[in-house]
């Protein structure tokens, strides 16, 4: 992989970064600040974090890119794979010359980022890790039927929104079976060992209540799958829990979020 093949004081920039059999739409505000590169919910797009960007200001390079079949611009793949969504980051972050980044992820985003930084020590300053990679065993085969059921019930509607970037430009099938395959990834024999493994400074900003296709109790329940992780891992810690629920968090509380990723890259938090 060719690093530094940009300057550090890049002039913003925004066009298409090819990866394997697709391409990317990728935002990157330059500059000599901090690399930030922030990793969407699963079916999300990069305009989720504007109002992040706007709080941490001008003084950090923020890189933000839709994922694949998501958002207007990038395109649709072969692979939708968890192991693609990790590699699409190297493939981002090399595209714009960045060695070392701090990650900023939500939901599925934080999963990424979490795997991302385990695998990168030397490369990540850091993560952020909003409403998500809690490692905890929620996927059963009833959970799985209710996925596949939800997911048909959408696909009727979802071309409807597809050229608004509000949807990907994925069948519903396939947006099934990256939920499921986030439901194995997610429990605490798979997520736990990642966890543990990590060894830069790891932030969670904590929402409250409920997320799509959840019920009653059953995202705080999650939640509680960190109590493991941030009793064995002491570069793991809760930056904030917030009132906001999963799909508001960052419209609502961007301050915490912006905070932890201040935190994080202050001279004097555990050696960054």
């Amino acid at each position: 992989m060719t690093q530094n093949s940009t300057p550090a004081n890049s002039p913003r920039w925004s066009g298409m970064v090819p990866v394997d059999d697709t391409a990317l739409a990728v935002s990157d505000t330059g500059g000599p600040g901090t690399p930030v590169i922030y990793l969407n919910g699963q079916f999300a797009t990069q305009g989720y974090w504007r109002r992040v960007l706007a709080e941490l200001g001008p003084g950090w390079r923020h890189i933000t890119y839709d994922e694949r079949a998501r958002g207007r611009r990038s395109r649709r793949s072969a692979d939708y794979s968890f192991e693609a969504a990790v590699r699409d980051v190297d493939a981002v972050l090399a595209a714009r010359g960045v060695d070392r980044a701090l990650v900023v992820g939500w939901s599925y985003g934080a999963f990424v980022g979490a795997h991302w930084a385990a695998r990168n020590p030397e490369r990540a300053l850091g993560a952020v890790l909003v409403d998500g990679a809690f490692p905890y065993d929620w996927l059963d085969e009833a959970m799985e039927r209710r996925i596949r059921k939800m997911f048909r019930w959408m696909g009727w509607f979802l071309p409807l929104l597809r050229p608004t970037g509000l949807a990907p430009r994925m069948t519903a099938e396939q947006q099934a079976e990256s939920n499921i395959e986030l439901g194995r990834i997610s429990r605490e024999r798979e997520l736990g060992p990642v966890l543990d493994g990590i060894t830069v400074p790891v932030r969670y900003v904590v929402a409250s209540g409920t997320s799509l296709g959840s019920r009653g109790d059953e995202q705080e329940r999650i939640r509680t799958g960190l109590d493991g992780a941030t009793a064995r891992n002491p570069h793991i810690r809760i930056g904030a829990k917030v009132a906001s629920d999963h799909g508001a968090i960052l419209r609502k509380d961007y301050r915490a979020i912006a905070g932890s990723v201040r935190e994080i890259a202050a001279p004097d938090g555990e050696g960054r």
